[in-house]
């Protein structure tokens, strides 16, 4: 099949959503490893980014990955390794070639190819740095050696410097005489004599300066450092919260030794925020590429706890069971009001938990915010519970059932929105993870309060 059969067949296809990868481009890249011709492939890939080269590496299956890149040989760009999923990053890296894994690694900058290490094992790392230059391998080395998720190893060590008191000509003819620079850079950092940084001009500023111009008059207001042991989640919070380009890292003397761009700040943002949502939803850290084995392994222990909150609620129903044998219409409605304190109780803990990451949720607005949820969870309890008293006149012709899943609905829907913002904030304190464990706890809670403020109505109203 050809690449003009390929676009006639697809020509009627819904058509692609912005900047995903084309399924004509992978129909066609897959013909051309069919049969083997490596001419093709290379004119197909050219065009290509890297990302999305690693979206077709991810979306394929292994044995059709394994041949795409044997069959592409020396083209493979490094980007392309710090662009794929770190679940098939290890499977690519054994199948390249020795020399073209050297080739890929070497165009990198030193904070991807730290970045490149951290998840593999130790056979790919050494495979990795033995490409490396010696002073690339102990500019790499010396950064692994900083704590994991901290500024030192989201740091890129390539860094344009100039003494403070030059002036806007002899940064510029530094920086056009200088031999190499790093390929992207905002800033062009002050330094004093010790090596401390004193401030940074943004290349904008400086090309549109006078050359006479010294250098301390054009520098920006934005100038912060970073420790070098400086959690990355607080270097991403940082970047979002003063609208950083770039920010120097400085070790324990106050001395430069690296900067952060804000590319690799975002990056961050973006895993801090994916991260707290596979983990409200308990699946872990995991992606689509895991084996089933992996994602079993990370999905089970939220399920047992899931099980054990289960049993917790089944325990409540238990004590009243003769209330439920008297009045069977309870059974029926049962679902509905542990399901309404459910729901209602992610929200809250969703809201509160991203408030929490985000800093916006502080020891000084807590109690305004808790007082908002369990207000939202009044209101829409009364109506609620409103609609539910209609649907037990109705459906069951009991106005005192109506009544109790009313005052029942209204209990739980506060109760929820309590739970949702005073767990996470008190797991936060104690320092355990609340977009981890909230979920459990929030669940407990809305289940058995639900089941038993229904079911203890029932009793007390209905028999």
């Amino acid at each position: 099949m050809s690449d003009d059969q390929i676009l006639a067949n697809d020509q009627d296809a819904p058509e692609e959503e912005a900047y995903e990868l084309n399924r004509r481009d992978v129909a066609a890249v897959l013909y051309a490893v069919d049969i083997g011709d490596r001419d093709r492939l290379v004119d197909l890939m050219e065009p290509l980014h890297a990302a999305d080269i690693a979206d077709l590496l991810e979306q394929i299956n292994a044995f059709d990955r394994r041949r795409l890149i044997e069959l592409y040989g020396v083209e493979f760009d490094g980007e392309i390794l710090s662009e794929l999923d770190e679940a098939i990053r290890e499977d690519v890296i054994v199948v390249l070639r020795p020399e073209v894994l050297a080739e890929a690694v070497r165009e990198l900058e030193s904070d991807d190819v730290v970045d490149l290490l951290e998840d593999l094992e130790e056979p790919q790392q050494e495979a990795i740095l033995d490409a490396l230059d010696d002073a690339d391998r102990v500019v790499v080395e010396q950064a692994l050696s900083f704590p994991e998720e901290s500024a030192g190893r989201l740091m890129q060590r390539e860094v344009v410097t100039a003494p403070e008191h030059w002036n806007v000509g002899q940064t510029i003819d530094f920086l056009r005489s200088a031999e190499e620079l790093p390929e992207q850079f905002y800033h062009v950092i002050l330094v004093d004599p010790k090596h401390r940084p004193t401030g940074y001009v943004t290349l904008g500023k400086l090309m549109a300066s006078p050359r006479a111009r010294p250098l301390q008059e054009i520098v920006e207001d934005s100038f912060r450092t970073i420790p070098v042991d400086q959690d990355e989640g607080d270097v991403a919070y940082a970047f979002n919260q003063y609208h950083l380009i770039s920010a120097p890292v400085v070790d324990a003397d106050d001395r430069l030794v690296g900067v952060i761009t804000i590319d690799d700040a975002m990056a961050v943002l973006d895993e801090e925020h994916e991260e707290d949502i596979l983990r409200l939803a308990g699946v872990g850290e995991g992606s689509l590429t895991d084996r089933v084995i992996d994602t079993t392994r990370q999905r089970f222990p939220w399920l047992a706890v899931n099980l054990v909150t289960a049993v917790l609620a089944s325990l409540v129903i238990a004590l009243f069971e003769d209330v439920i044998a008297g009045f069977v219409a309870l059974a029926v409605l049962m679902p509905i009001v542990a399901s309404m304190g459910g729901n209602a109780g992610t929200q809250s803990l969703t809201v509160a938990v991203r408030a929490i990451a985000t800093k916006d949720l502080t020891g000084s607005n807590v109690w305004r915010v808790i007082r908002r949820e369990v207000l939202v969870g009044l209101v829409n309890g009364v109506i609620f519970a409103v609609v539910m008293g209609l649907v037990g006149i109705i459906w069951f012709g009991s106005p005192m059932l109506g009544v109790v899943i009313g005052i029942a609905m209204v209990v739980n829907l506060v109760v929820a929105g309590l739970a949702g913002t005073v767990i996470p904030v008190a797991l936060e304190k104690i320092g355990v993870d609340p977009a981890l464990a909230s979920g459990a706890f929030v669940t407990t809670v809305t289940d058995v309060v639900g089941f038993f403020a229904f079911l203890g109505l029932a009793a007390v109203m209905l028999l």
